[in-house]
């Protein structure tokens, strides 16, 4: 928030509006003030505030009614109510209907203060959010490879909580199913952050063997063990200032647990064979899609661990939760890959929506961005349809009233759609006498493309 914060003060009594308007200036508050509740109103509908302390019982619109018409413009917009016929009822129906605090008369100007300050860091915060929010989903508009896609419910909660840790110091889990995209929200978390400028470093904790991982994080000496030829800085030092991502943290062995917890702590560890302790300032994300907490009961995971590691908890959904973003993700992956082999302008029919609409997905975002690579691979035409996709996927799907089966009852789409090439490419080859150019014009393709599908489909 830049510049001094602006209060509006309304009240009937001037000399309460003068008491809390001096009060308020001495501290650094700009402050502005109002005899009743429809001018509170206008100067709110008007001016821009960061706090409004309201009077319930004032003459033309009590306190209470111009706090709800503030509200309807202004829902973000913290209202502190004043009154001094303070009740149970009053402040019960003040905080239901979201006031950000009450106070009752006679009140103390230094708990005046302390309220108002609280309102106006709330108002910071809410602004911060607010702008990394916006921050991250720029961040998903861009063409990168590796961006969050979605407007489904569930992905705007992730984007707001992505908003909300992003310039926190605070360790994060990310939580969720294989191929749900935890390493892309990490990375949107570190581009987010003050730390953008500063290493990204990722470390897949279940890939790497257990007796070498120790060596990958915290790096070691030469001469440390058998193949140690040379001095190696490990991740900790790699990410310095920046972030460490740890994916799959539910793999690491009990001994190197430990290690993890004194970094986590202390800030501080040695490399593998050394003696001499490196202080570390690096931001830390985790990822896992095991069960820790059955981990834990198993006693295959630290408790204390997990509790440094969940400070931040951030669950990723399942695509089969957001059906309403995989046309928009499918989308942006055919894009990707037309664009990739030279085949921009391709597009999904009807029929392969549905399909992918009705699939499950239990290879999560993965799965769909492999499905459309491989419909666009097997595709001859810019048009995906169903028999391009994946076998397992299209299997017992119902398109237009035929379920494909593994049977040879049915002439397969990939035969259907080889005679109508061959017969269409025929046809124009006809009309232009047999000229490669002129057909190829006539078929809206390039003549190398025409001669591929003449050797594709046979000399017509």
């Amino acid at each position: 928030m830049l510049g001094k914060a602006r209060i509006l003060v309304a009240d009937d009594e001037l000399s309460l509006r003068l008491v809390l308007q001096t009060a308020l200036n001495k501290v650094g508050f700009q402050v502005q003030t109002a005899a009743n509740g429809k001018e509170a109103l206008r100067l709110a509908q008007e001016k821009d505030y960061d706090v409004v302390l309201l009077d319930i019982r004032m003459p033309e619109m009590d306190g209470l009614q111009a706090f709800h018409e503030i509200n309807k413009i202004k829902a973000d917009l913290p209202v502190i109510l004043m009154t001094a016929y303070g009740s149970a009822e009053i402040a019960v129906e003040a905080m239901k209907r979201g006031a950000f605090d009450y106070i009752q008369k006679p009140f103390n100007l230094d708990e005046v203060k302390i309220i108002v300050n609280r309102a106006i860091d709330m108002t910071r915060m809410t602004q911060e959010v607010e702008y990394l929010t916006q921050e991250v989903k720029a961040l998903s508009q861009e063409t990168s490879p590796n961006k969050l896609i979605g407007e489904s419910l569930k992905m705007q909660e992730v984007y707001k909580n992505i908003g909300r840790v992003a310039n926190t110091k605070a360790t994060v889990l990310l939580k969720g199913e294989s191929g749900t995209g935890k390493g892309v929200v990490a990375k949107t978390i570190h581009k987010s952050s003050d730390r953008r400028e500063q290493p990204f470093v990722q470390v897949n904790c279940g890939a790497i063997p257990q007796g070498l991982l120790e060596s990958e994080l915290f790096g070691h000496e030469k001469g440390a063990f058998t193949g140690a030829f040379f001095e190696r800085a490990g991740k900790f030092e790699l990410a310095e200032g920046g972030t460490l991502f740890l994916d799959e943290i539910g793999e690491i062995s009990p001994d190197l647990q430990v290690k993890l917890l004194r970094v986590l702590q202390e800030k501080e560890f040695e490399r593998v064979g050394g003696s001499k302790t490196f202080r570390t300032n690096v931001r830390v994300i985790a990822a896992t899609n095991r069960n820790l907490d059955k981990e834990i009961a198993e006693k295959h995971f630290r408790e204390d661990l997990y509790y440094r590691l969940n400070i931040i908890s951030i669950s990723i959904p399942p695509l089969r939760e957001r059906g309403e973003d995989i046309p928009l993700m499918a989308d942006y992956f055919l894009k990707q890959f037309s664009r990739e082999t030279g085949r921009v302008g391709m597009f999904f029919s009807a029929e392969v929506i549905e399909i992918l609409l009705q699939y499950s997905w239990p290879g999560n975002v993965r799965e769909l961005e492999n499905a459309v690579e491989h419909a666009v691979i097997m595709s001859s035409t810019r048009a995906i349809l169903p028999e391009h996709l994946p076998a397992n996927i299209i299997k017992g799907v119902d398109v237009e009233g035929l379920i494909v089966t593994d049977d040879n009852t049915l002439k397969s789409l990939r035969e259907v759609l080889y005679e109508a090439e061959k017969s269409h490419i025929t046809e124009a080859l006809k009309r232009t006498n047999g000229n490669h150019t002129q057909a190829a014009k006539l078929l809206q393709i390039s003549r190398r493309a025409l001669l591929y599908k003449i050797q594709e489909v046979g000399n017509p």
